[in-house]
């Protein structure tokens, strides 16, 4: 049985059962092989853009004796997969601006899949604004500590028919769509809602970085540079202020 780390643990977690796993940059392809293990998964399609993890995928699987369930496929995102003809399709361990651009040179196929398991590993915020502003939905959010890192995974769904934007309060509030977007993009929806422990850990690390941070640029020679920057460290201590008095009241 295939053992997983705390982050490919995560993101396994969340795919739902009985159906097709599409693994977009698969690696050794340990997900796709110990949710078949687990007869979570009905079968897979282990994908990557390099025939090196992609040999070493065929190497696992062959070891597992599932070559006659996973299939395995050089693709450059999701361009080898056909709509429709996985149910969950992963992507997990890279950067953020890929995983926006694999979803936006795969809109049919995103779309058409039931979910969707992403876990970038940075610019979280603009992926997270991505699927806002392309009509998907962050349905679960889950985050781990490994190794002194910190890693973040989401589930979504594209919403084909969006519910209609509230009109605003004549205070100016909206009511019933929850937190303030930015803090939704950066710190994520599901998770403030959830006031979940390793985000509060997260979250009084960055805290004590973003002080250090604004203490070193206060005692540097002032320049505009150095206003700009002192200007854009407090804006973040606010949202993570912000952040940590929410996790705070969801724990009440």
């Amino acid at each position: 049985m295939i053992k997983l780390s705390k982050r490919m643990r995560m993101v396994a977690s969340m795919v739902t059962a009985e159906g097709i796993l599409a693994d977009v940059g698969t690696d050794h392809a340990y997900v796709p092989i110990a949710l078949m293990q687990e007869g979570k998964i009905k079968g897979a399609i282990a994908m990557d853009i390099n025939e090196g993890p992609l040999a070493r995928a065929k190497e696992h699987i062959a070891a597992a004796g599932l070559e006659s369930c996973i299939q395995t496929r050089l693709s450059d995102g999701v361009s080898e997969l056909t709509p429709g003809e996985a149910d969950s399709v992963l992507i997990a361990g890279m950067g953020g601006e890929l995983v926006i651009h694999i979803l936006s040179e795969g809109q049919d196929v995103c779309t058409r899949a039931r979910e969707l398991i992403l876990q970038p590993q940075s610019e979280i915020y603009k992926v997270r604004e991505y699927l806002r502003e392309n009509r998907y939905q962050i349905v679960d959010e889950d985050m781990v500590q490994e190794e002194g890192k910190y890693y973040l995974s989401m589930k979504c769904i594209f919403d084909a028919f969006p519910a209609p934007v509230p009109m605003p309060s004549p205070e100016g509030n909206f009511h019933g769509i929850g937190f303030p977007k930015s803090l939704e993009d950066m710190y994520g929806p599901v998770l403030l809602k959830k006031a979940h422990p390793v985000l509060k850990d997260f979250l009084a690390r960055q805290h004590t970085r973003l002080t250090q941070i604004l203490k070193e640029l206060g005692s540097q020679p002032e320049s505009e540079k150095i206003r700009r920057r002192i200007s854009e460290i407090k804006e973040k201590l606010i949202q993570n202020e912000e952040a940590f008095h929410i996790l705070e009241g969801n724990k009440k």
